[in-house]
C-alpha cells in the first residue's frame, strides 16, 4: 500500500469581517513579536558553539519553520479570502452568516451560526458551510424540514427560526 494521498479539496474562500481580522490579527502577530523572538534566541543559541548538540538552537530552528509555514499559509489565505460583509437580501433564508435555530427529532433544539472553514472553531456553535449540516440547510427557509447525511446515518430537523446579525463596518 503506497503514501499516496489525494490532494485534499479546498475550503471555500468566504469569511466574516471579524474572522478576516482575527487571521489578519495572527499574522501580525507571528510577524511583529513571535518571529523575531525565535530569531534572537537561535541567534544566542548558535552563539554558544556546537548547532549539532545545542537543543535551544535545533528547537528553535524548528519553531521557525513553523511559524514561517504558517506565515506562508496565512499570507496565501488572506489574499484569496472574500469578506462577506452585507446581509443577504432575502434574509428569511438560510446563507452564509445565518444563524439557524433547528429542531431534531426528540425535540431538541440547537443553534448555528454558518461561517466560513476558516473560522468554525472559534465557537461552539459556528459551522463550516462545507460542512454537511451547512450544506443540507443553504437556501432553506423557516419550516422546512433539512435532511443530514451523516457518517452515521441520516438525521432530520425542522428549521424554526433564520436570523442575521448587522455587520458593523469596521
Amino acid at each position: 500500500m503506497g503514501r499516496y494521498r489525494a490532494p485534499r479539496k479546498p475550503g471555500s474562500n468566504y469569511i466574516t469581517p471579524d474572522g478576516r481580522q482575527r487571521l489578519q490579527d495572527e499574522f501580525d502577530q507571528l510577524w511583529h513579536v513571535k518571529r523575531p523572538q525565535v530569531t534572537q534566541a537561535v541567534s544566542e543559541a548558535a552563539a554558544q558553539g556546537d548547532r549539532s548538540e545545542n537543543a535551544e538552537y535545533i528547537y528553535g530552528k524548528k519553531q521557525l519553520r513553523e511559524i514561517d509555514s504558517r506565515l506562508r499559509f496565512l499570507s496565501k489565505r488572506l489574499e484569496h479570502l472574500k469578506v462577506v460583509d452585507r446581509l443577504p437580501a432575502d434574509q428569511t433564508r438560510v446563507f452564509f452568516g445565518a444563524w439557524v435555530t433547528l429542531e431534531n427529532e426528540a425535540g431538541e433544539q440547537l443553534e448555528y451560526r454558518i461561517v466560513g472553514p476558516d473560522e468554525f472553531d472559534v465557537h461552539p456553535a459556528y459551522i463550516s458551510m462545507d460542512s454537511p449540516t451547512a450544506k443540507a440547510l443553504m437556501k432553506k427557509q423557516t419550516g422546512d424540514e433539512v435532511e443530514v447525511v451523516a457518517p452515521s446515518g441520516s438525521v432530520y430537523y425542522e428549521i424554526i427560526a433564520v436570523r442575521y446579525e448587522v455587520i458593523e463596518p469596521r
